[in-house]
């Protein structure tokens, strides 16, 4: 579903990513780690064709992300997402629903909103609404487009251990989605990753879960 090979990345003549190579099976849920800085964003911006690929190759769901036709296929959350304020929180998913077709499905938007949680707040403003709501909301979004590929960049972060614990069971319970979902907290990848994409010094080393919290149990989290 996504593959990764021979990426390079270079910011001010420091590389920061050195011939990497991934690949995220269907149906997988990969954790991608690193201390800060080690370019998980960068990895994730380059794979989403928001920093250009200088060198390699990456194809999501068989396709280039130099063509547009990927797009159809693959859903982000990003660390902040913009929702708009003014609105409520059925509202913003009425908005974002309609940048993909004209006629909205009501039964799906309300399908998402229960997922998350949230129907019952869904005509609250959202400047009402607390950070793990807020999130809740940016996740209904990204699954109402119902993309084969998800891909998150620290969906929990800044949450308490409630609103992280929320977060997680609904990642948890996509076992027919392929994710790839950046994180720096061991707990949540033993809670919800089958497999970890680890990124230190420009490279990347991928693991089972398993194999990865044993080789590292050491440590708790990368800071």
């Amino acid at each position: 579903m996504i593959q990764i090979k021979n990426v390079s990345q270079s910011f001010q003549k420091k590389k920061v990513l050195d011939d990497v190579h991934l690949s995220v099976d269907k149906y997988e849920r990969c954790a991608l780690v690193g201390r800060n800085g080690a370019g998980k964003s960068t990895l994730i911006h380059t794979l989403l064709g928001l920093l250009p690929l200088k060198q390699g190759t990456i194809t999501l769901d068989g396709q280039s992300n130099k063509k547009q036709t990927w797009k159809k296929n693959v859903s982000y959350l990003p660390e902040k997402f913009h929702l708009y304020q003014n609105l409520t929180g059925i509202e913003n998913m009425q908005f974002f629903a309609s940048l993909q077709s004209k006629k909205m499905n009501d039964e799906k938007i309300e399908e998402k909103l229960r997922m998350v949680s949230l129907w019952e707040d869904r005509s609250k403003q959202i400047s009402n609404y607390s950070k793990g709501m807020l999130q809740r909301l940016g996740l209904a979004v990204v699954l109402y487009f119902d993309s084969e590929i998800i891909i998150l960049d620290e969906p929990t972060s800044g949450l308490d251990p409630i609103g992280r614990n929320e977060i997680l069971s609904i990642i948890k319970s996509l076992t027919n989605k392929t994710i790839l979902m950046a994180s720096h907290h061991f707990e949540e990848i033993r809670k919800v990753c089958t497999h970890v994409a680890y990124l230190e010094d420009g490279k990347i080393t991928k693991y089972t879960t398993d194999e990865f919290l044993e080789k590292y149990a050491s440590m708790e989290n990368f800071v």
